[in-house]
């Protein structure tokens, strides 16, 4: 059995109380992670499918060059579940802009 699509409207609400770098576009988690250089993306990408795999749960994932866009849903839910947040929130603590330029503090979503 599939996990169940959340509304819209509790996702957005998780978003902001969670303070996930994430903005929805429609049916997904959207966050761009800019990154030093093309080594330090994939290194990043490396990290995210670690644990992408460990939650059997897999974003869609696009670098260019230093920036690292993902996308997350659950295509057999059609629609973003709680899978989703939580791979969400595992991979803000993976960005190493969160990590170091904040100090593990988490702030409101979008292109960062």
């Amino acid at each position: 059995m599939s996990e169940p699509p959340l509304a819209l409207s509790d996702v957005d609400a998780a978003l902001e109380e969670q303070r996930l770098r994430w903005t929805r576009q429609g049916d997904e988690l959207i966050a761009t992670v800019k990154l030093h250089d093309f080594a330090a993306a994939l290194e990043f990408v490396n990290a995210v499918g670690a644990a992408a795999e460990a939650a059997n749960h897999h974003p869609d994932i696009d670098i260019r060059y230093n920036r690292v866009r993902l996308a997350l849903t659950t295509h057999d839910s059609g629609g973003i579940t709680l899978l989703d947040l939580a791979l969400a929130d595992v991979i803000d603590r993976l960005r190493p802009d969160v990590r170091e330029g904040e100090e593990g503090e988490k702030a409101g979503g979008g292109d960062n």
